[in-house]
């Protein structure tokens, strides 16, 4: 009896092994909903799509594009816009295909190493060695490929793949289950060996989803700004930024932006790589699509330079400051601007066991909001004055003195958030270039004409480098929109700091 179920377990063994090295090929499941199903009902719709779709310079070494991955007749034409940027010759080996899931949470990725991809052009190949070597050596991939078999957004990216590229590289598909912006970081780091000028990294994403036409263009415009600032936290700032506006409609700025993110802690490290904004456009745009609520698509392209980009805290040296000092701060705009509101006399702080740092000659703005409107925002760009001395006078300025403003009543005081803004020093640019959007502030002088915005503003408005420097020429140095092409620029990074941090 004993030696009967001994030899049944053995079989059994034998079975699940066998099952477990089949190969098991992913099917399509957006055929015929997000993309023709026929084979060649969808070539002649992809071949339409890069024929009038956007084109760029193909001097571009892109190592990197966000795609769209709704229904090609909504956002095929801005997909064939990002792989446009790619040389069609080029010899890619690898395409690593980057999605967040949007039908299950799991704290990691999943990397299908099981089979290949089907689609109605036919096998794509799965580089099963990385698949393999990512699951054996890093445990955030260690989740099931049954994360791939109804997730729509690898797939709508593969027929572009198979038609577009002459090199018929593999591709590694992995989806992105987490939130967790530690996790996250680990799968970049796992992912960074590849990460080369011989594969493409694509990730694939819709950006706003549901809120009105030009609510859509407005919010797309402050996350891709975001986006291509390179910088992580400036990213999850723009996304943090329309969240707050509570726009109408609005469910996400970008169903995909874990895979956004892990982008950008994947090119962090390389101060070559530069971001640029291909195409846009949203359902609105699309005949088969109202304009009451829709979704947003941008082409983004991430390509190498020449030489590195310049690191102005390298240059100047960078300005940060302990919780503590962060608390410090904060009271004393609280308590300079109550001191006022109830007892109309200046609150004086204890200076007795005060930090150097907060005596240091900085400049600083107090920004004041309700409800993530602007309620009062003055400071002073350069000052001879220790910081807490300049960021009490701006509290008092931006609650009682913004000619924009009335004075602030009690009970707007008990709503409003405060924003401390704590500048460096200036740096003269010549090329409108070497801005780095939600990095950088601007600084424009023409003879006795100045005007400057901080630059946490381009991210909050969602502007482009031109428009950045159109606003701040002509609503604050006054010399009109294109005053800046003449006058003298300067650049200065700003530690943001906020009360929800502390």
């Amino acid at each position: 009896m004993k030696r009967g179920i001994t030899v049944l377990l053995f079989i059994i063994l034998i079975m699940e092994t066998n099952a477990q090295n089949k190969q098991v090929d992913r099917q399509p499941v957006a055929a015929g909903r997000f993309y023709s199903a026929g084979q060649d009902a969808l070539l002649k719709d992809i071949s339409k799509l890069f024929e009038e779709c956007k084109k760029s310079d193909h001097k571009l070494d892109v190592r990197a594009i966000v795609s769209p991955h709704a229904g090609y007749v909504f956002s095929g034409k801005i997909a064939a816009a990002a792989f446009s940027s790619v040389t069609r010759e080029k010899k890619i080996r690898n395409v690593f295909i980057i999605a967040s899931s949007h039908v299950m949470a799991f704290d990691g990725a999943s990397v299908y190493n099981t089979g290949d991809y089907i689609t109605p052009l036919g096998k794509i190949h799965v580089n099963f060695e990385i698949a393999e070597k990512l699951k054996n050596e890093s445990s955030v991939f260690n989740f099931p490929t049954t994360a791939h078999l109804k997730e729509h957004s690898i797939e709508v990216q593969i027929p572009l793949i198979q038609y577009y590229f002459k090199s018929r590289p593999s591709i590694v598909p992995v989806i992105i289950g987490t939130t967790n912006d530690a996790t996250i970081k680990k799968i970049a780091e796992a992912l960074r060996p590849w990460f080369t000028d011989e594969n493409l990294f694509v990730i694939s994403s819709d950006f706003s989803h549901y809120p009105g036409y030009s609510d859509a263009i407005s919010a797309d415009n402050a996350t891709a700004t975001g986006l291509i600032s390179g910088d992580p936290q400036i990213f999850l700032k723009s996304i943090k930024n329309n969240s707050s506006k509570k726009i109408d409609g609005l469910v996400t700025s970008m169903c995909g932006w874990t895979s956004g993110l892990t982008l950008l802690y994947l090119s962090e490290p390389d101060n070559t790589l530069t971001y640029k904004i291909l195409d846009y456009m949203n359902s609105g745009d699309s005949e088969y699509g109202d304009k009451d609520r829709v979704v947003g698509y941008t082409a983004i392209a991430v390509y190498g330079t020449a030489t590195k980009k310049i690191n102005r805290k390298e240059e100047s040296g960078s300005i940060s400051f302990s919780e503590s000092e962060k608390m410090q701060l904060f009271e004393i705009v609280r308590k300079s601007i109550s001191s006022k509101l109830n007892y109309g006399n200046i609150f004086k702080p204890d200076t007795k066991g005060m930090s150097d740092n907060l005596k240091k000659n900085y400049g600083a703005f107090v920004t004041l909001k309700i409800n993530g409107n602007l309620r009062g925002c003055i400071g002073r760009f350069i000052s001879d004055d220790p910081l807490y001395e300049v960021v009490k006078a701006s509290a008092i300025s931006s609650a009682f003195e913004d000619p924009r403003f009335p004075p602030l009543t009690g009970d707007e005081y008990k709503k409003a958030s405060i924003e401390i803004t704590v500048l460096g020093p200036l740096q003269r640019i010549t090329d409108p270039e070497e801005i780095v959007l939600g990095k950088h502030g601007i600084y424009i002088k023409k003879d006795f004409r100045s005007g400057t915005m901080l630059p946490q503003v381009a991210i909050e408005q969602g502007w482009t480098v031109e428009q950045f420097l159109g606003y701040t020429s002509r609503d604050k140095a006054g010399i009109g929109w294109d005053g800046w092409k003449s006058a003298e620029l300067f650049v200065y990074e700003g530690v943001v700091l906020e009360e929800n941090d502390k």
